[in-house]
């Protein structure tokens, strides 16, 4: 459903014409996988694939809101805003519009309707998508003073106050900050960022394991930890260091001998993933897409060997991909068990490629894969409605 289709449904559940229409797209990250929490880089780009909201102003302190993808309903008070187990789509609005009262914002009550064509659970942060739309909804409606770096980080906290995830700061920067024909590169540690051009004679095609994450929320804050004994491991022999970004790949190897294999393991992945993707960026902007495609494939092959967040799945995605003549680059992308690959792909094999992976995929696995082709798109924005 576009936005005009979201405009028309809103008429229909509440009988009165929305005011504000907004979309916050999805992102596919091209390279810089779990670095985020690590304070290092990352390197997304927005999706012309989006949650949309339509919205309109309350007069007391109930919100409601109706979900098209769900066809379900939502009604709460701003005054007990607690997860609710059986709208949990819902739960990332709630989390929301808590943490903006939480920094003191003034909220009335406002009705919505949600819709998105982000697949859910497939990596590509539909749930950080639904906290900018939120979060920008809330900030226009009631004419809230913010920034949006702020925005950012108050959809984030949202995420890992409310809902629990302990995710980093990248998936809900680049949706408001995000620049269409460009990636973001992005300091996690200063929240410094640039917008880099994608001029590049090819395309992003995601491909869509269609693998459920059972595990993902469990081993993902686990990694976290990991990565934090790591530091403290570490702290010993290199001094004062506040994350993994405080340490480069030669002195991982010289103190091996300070950590687990695990420990050893996680931190390498982090240390050799941040210089991968400085040194990707700097690829893309002399035109060497080659070299970037090469460290795509050694930036999966470290997610899968040493960070260990692949599944079968994942990895024959990324090995048929790297058999297509027309693949430049290939790599699992988001939190891993599951969900997506982003592909680089020459523009003139990606029709070839959906079909010559697709059924090779489903082949192996018995599962038909969800294949786009993707435009790097703007971030969070907003219209006012006649």
């Amino acid at each position: 459903m576009d936005g005009r289709g979201l405009i028309k449904s809103f008429k229909e559940q509440y009988g009165k014409d929305a005011e504000i229409l907004v979309r916050a797209p999805g992102r596919v990250n091209l390279i810089g996988e779990h670095t985020d929490y690590n304070d290092g880089f990352v390197f997304p780009a927005d999706i012309d694939h989006e949650i949309w909201m339509a919205a309109g102003r309350r007069t007391d302190r109930n919100i409601r809101a109706f979900s098209v993808n769900f066809q379900q309903p939502s009604l709460f008070s701003l005054d007990e805003l607690v997860r609710d187990p059986d709208a949990s789509w819902s739960d990332y609005i709630r989390g929301v519009l808590l943490e903006y009262q939480k920094r003191g914002s003034q909220l009335d009550g406002m009705d919505l309707v949600v819709a998105g064509d982000v697949p859910v659970g497939a990596g590509l942060s539909s749930s950080a998508a639904m906290e900018v739309a939120t979060a920008e909804t809330a900030r226009v409606l009631n004419d809230i003073a913010i920034g949006r770096v702020e925005l950012a980080l108050l959809s984030q906290a949202a995420e890992r106050n409310f809902v629990g995830v302990q995710c980093g700061i990248m998936d809900q920067f680049v949706s408001v900050l995000g620049r269409a024909g460009t990636a973001l590169l992005l300091d996690c540690r200063d929240l410094s960022f640039r917008n880099v051009p994608l001029s590049m004679s090819a395309n992003i095609v995601i491909c869509d394991t269609r693998k459920e994450r059972a595990l993902e929320r469990s081993e993902y804050n686990r990694r976290r930890e990991e990565c934090e004994e790591a530091v403290e491991a570490l702290s010993g022999a290199l001094g004062r260091i506040k994350a993994l970004r405080d340490v480069v790949p030669e002195q991982v190897e010289e103190n091996k001998s300070l950590l687990t294999e695990t420990q050893y393991k996680r931190a390498r992945h982090v240390v050799t993933e941040n210089a991968r993707v400085l040194r990707g960026v700097d690829l893309l902007e002399t035109g060497d897409i080659q070299g970037f495609g090469k460290l795509m494939y050694e930036s999966h092959t470290s997610l899968r060997d040493d960070y260990e967040v692949s599944c079968p799945e994942l990895d024959i995605l990324v090995d048929l991909a790297g058999a297509h003549p027309g693949t430049i680059g290939a790599r699992m992308t988001g939190a891993g068990f599951g969900g997506c690959t982003v592909n680089i792909v020459e523009s003139d094999a990606v029709e070839h490629f959906r079909q010559a992976v697709g059924r090779a995929y489903q082949s192996r696995t018995g599962i038909e894969p969800l294949i786009y082709v993707c435009q790097p798109s703007d971030g969070v924005s907003f219209d006012w409605l006649d």
